[in-house]
């Protein structure tokens, strides 16, 4: 069984600023609605190239800047949907949650790490380790989010659904749960990023490894910044 399938990161939103961008509930910026536009337009001009069509239902992380960027592909790609677009949200495609202190600063969750005698003080690059887990309620690791990512899109493969699928959430996540598929490699986890609003779409097809069809994961030193 063969199914193609798009990972969308949203577009640039209004983010607090030393914050881990996991549950933020702000929305895109202007300039973030423009390039989402753009980069739907492009990506419009290669489904007509080759007679591409789109899944109906594009699938969504519940958090703003996701949603609105849904509503955005939907806007400018209408006529490419096998039916009437809608949007499915889900919190299946969310950045690694942080749990209970979701929204705080680092320097905030790293002094509640220090001041509660339970905890031991986190690695210096915890926002980038995939395997480190804040030891608060709710709280997930980046593989545990991209395991988490990566379990929707199997669960959608599944059903063998006509047209391209778009899932669009965030960039951590989706990198992760790329690598839980097996279109990149663990090490290229940190090497690679996601353009805001660019699509990278995939061919999955049984017993095969994926075949990436359109767009570009983006290239980024080795750095701890958040997504």
């Amino acid at each position: 069984m063969t199914a193609r399938f798009a990972l969308i990161r949203h577009g640039a939103y209004q983010q607090l600023t030393d914050v881990p961008s996991a549950l933020q509930p702000f929305p895109l910026t202007e300039e973030g609605e423009e390039e989402v536009r753009r980069q739907a337009r492009a990506f419009g001009q290669w489904l007509a190239q080759t007679n591409q069509r789109l899944n109906p239902v594009v699938d969504t992380s519940t958090l703003l800047r996701a949603f609105q960027t849904g509503g955005l592909y939907i806007d400018e790609l209408r006529p490419f949907f096998l039916g009437e677009p809608r949007i499915q949200s889900t919190f299946s495609l969310c950045e690694r949650s942080v749990g209970a202190v979701a929204n705080l600063t680092i320097k905030e969750i790293e002094r509640i790490l220090e001041l509660d005698p339970r905890f031991d003080l986190p690695p210096k690059n915890w926002k980038s380790n995939s395997e480190y887990c804040l030891p608060f309620d709710g709280a997930e690791s980046l593989n545990q989010a991209g395991e988490r990512v990566a379990d929707h899109i199997r669960s959608w493969h599944d059903k063998a659904e006509a047209g391209i699928k778009l899932f669009i959430g965030h960039g951590a996540s989706f990198r992760h749960g790329a690598c839980h598929l097996n279109v990149i490699d663990f090490c290229d986890i940190r090497r690679f990023s996601m353009h805001y609003g660019h699509p990278i779409v995939m061919e999955l097809a049984d017993n095969q490894a994926p075949n990436r069809l359109y767009g570009e994961w983006k290239q980024r030193q080795i750095q701890d910044v958040p997504d």
